[in-house]
């Protein structure tokens, strides 16, 4: 019942999950072990903006609903694509093959970053409703840029979104110093700017393939 109610788009998504979290399980009984059971947990934290920007679709100018769900949204985006620096945790593990973990871990980023893009496209089809299309895609840089900043946050500073509720007052301390003291903290904006970009780069070519495929034209003058 659940699954009629789904787009084509979502039932991929389901599958794709599926496929990641059946890899995760099926390691989990095999070794015996916990290891890789955080991309649970991320994967589920990587669902939240999609949740957000799913309700956010419906709507068809700014409310308080919609501004929450905005507000939401953003908050939670960064876990999405977040979850591509947790192969840094990528070794070898045994008993289990190194192949197969590989599989756990690039299926989890792809999956992370799914969810991401998606949920900014349907960010995007909201706000095109209400905006130029210049202030826009301004806005989808913004966010970006916010996302890469967030990614940082969360795998150097340790922060998730929850701490925005459970303690805010470290969580902006610290967040808003790299703004404060730019030139001390250079790593961060390099950081930033350059996951920022490859997530762009990334959206900007996801968004524009169907087009490319339809048309033929230019992936055959490639």
């Amino acid at each position: 019942m659940i699954m009629n109610k789904l787009t084509p788009t979502e039932k991929i998504l389901m599958v794709s999950l599926g496929f990641t979290i059946s890899l995760l399980a099926f390691r989990i009984v095999y070794s015996g072990t916990l290891t890789y059971i955080f991309f649970a947990w991320n994967l589920f934290l990587a669902a939240i903006p999609f949740l957000f920007s799913r309700k956010l679709k419906k709507h068809e100018k700014i409310t308080k609903v919609s501004f929450l769900l905005i507000a939401g949204w953003l908050l939670f985006l960064p876990n999405a694509p977040y979850v591509v620096t947790d192969i840094f945790h990528f070794k070898e593990r045994h008993p289990v093959p190194l192949w197969y973990d590989l599989l756990i871990v690039a299926s989890a980023a792809w999956n992370g970053l799914c969810l991401g893009f998606i949920s900014m496209m349907q960010v995007e089809q909201f706000l095109s409703k209400l905006l130029s299309k210049e202030k826009v895609q301004i806005l989808i840089s913004c966010f970006m840029f916010l996302c890469g900043y967030g990614i940082y946050i969360g795998r150097y500073m340790r922060y998730n979104s929850w701490d925005i509720v459970s303690d805010p007052l470290s969580l902006i301390s610290e967040s808003t110093d790299p703004f404060l003291n730019p030139i001390l903290h250079f790593r961060v904006w390099e950081f930033t700017l350059l996951f920022s970009v490859m997530l762009s780069i990334i959206y900007f070519t996801l968004k524009n393939l169907p087009l490319n495929t339809r048309s033929g034209t230019e992936l055959k003058a490639e």
